[in-house]
């Protein structure tokens, strides 16, 4: 049997170290209160002696304060203020941030900036939500599966074959709605269609009463995707016209 590399197993150890971190941040920003360590250990399906390390490290570093005697902990500003000075400073979303933000002044909805991840999903990078107050909400980071992503399927579109078909190979088309795309043909006919009028879309094909177009705009060597999304009912009628300041917002972006 070969030896482990014990190098090998420290690696192993840090990389389960630091999705520990992810998650407790991810639990506090869910459950919105202070925790204590019986429920994060609940919380995070790990060792009460596993958790309290990860806890105290995160205090002593001021991530974390307790917010009084045995009544749990929750997270400071810091994390937030380390956010914002990393936000203020990405070199993409800088110069994309005005134009989201004009695009979804001028259609009153949602708007998205993403890309594609090497696993075949798509990644928001930024959201600008509409003002409506029944909207499409979604925040940063979140991930979809391509196909059913009028980003995702903006961003195959302009791929070429060879790389689109790698991808493809690994989508199984499960329905999610009664409306989603269930063969790699109907897809492909959907996928020339968007070429043909220049966005892609996705009317109720993820979630029923969600309705997007998207076009895809190649920034310094990779292809993003922009969106619009909001209600089927207000997005799906009003399409051909959502795609004008949509093509003006891409227009922008490559000037």
């Amino acid at each position: 049997m070969p030896a482990v590399d014990p190098g090998d197993k420290a690696a192993t150890s840090n990389v389960k170290t630091a999705l520990r971190v992810i998650e407790i941040m991810e639990i506090y920003a869910r459950e919105g209160r202070s925790l204590t360590l019986t429920e994060l250990a609940r919380l995070l399906g790990a060792p009460m002696s596993s958790c309290l390390g990860l806890i105290r490290t995160l205090a002593s570093l001021g991530y974390l304060y307790e917010t009084g005697r045995r009544q749990g902990y929750y997270p400071t500003g810091r994390l937030l203020a380390i956010a914002q000075r990393i936000a203020a400073n990405d070199p993409v979303l800088e110069r994309v941030r005005p134009v989201l933000e004009s695009l979804r002044d001028d259609t009153g909805e949602t708007v998205i900036f993403g890309k594609l991840l090497e696993d075949g999903r798509v990644v928001y990078l930024d959201v600008v939500e509409s003002a409506n107050p029944v909207r499409y909400t979604a925040t940063a980071g979140e991930q979809r599966q391509a196909h059913t992503n009028s980003i995702g399927r903006a961003i195959l579109s302009a791929l070429p074959d060879d790389e689109r078909d790698a991808m493809l190979a690994r989508v199984v088309f499960a329905p999610l709605t009664a409306r989603t795309l269930g063969s790699r043909t109907a897809f492909d006919a959907e996928l020339a269609q968007s070429r043909e009028r220049g966005w892609a879309c996705n009317f109720g094909e993820s979630l029923a009463d969600l309705g997007a177009i998207a076009m895809p705009v190649p920034l310094g060597g990779i292809v993003y995707g922009v969106s619009v999304a909001g209600p089927i009912h207000r997005v799906e009628p009003r399409a051909q016209a959502l795609a004008a300041p949509l093509r003006a917002a891409i227009r922008a972006l490559l000037a």
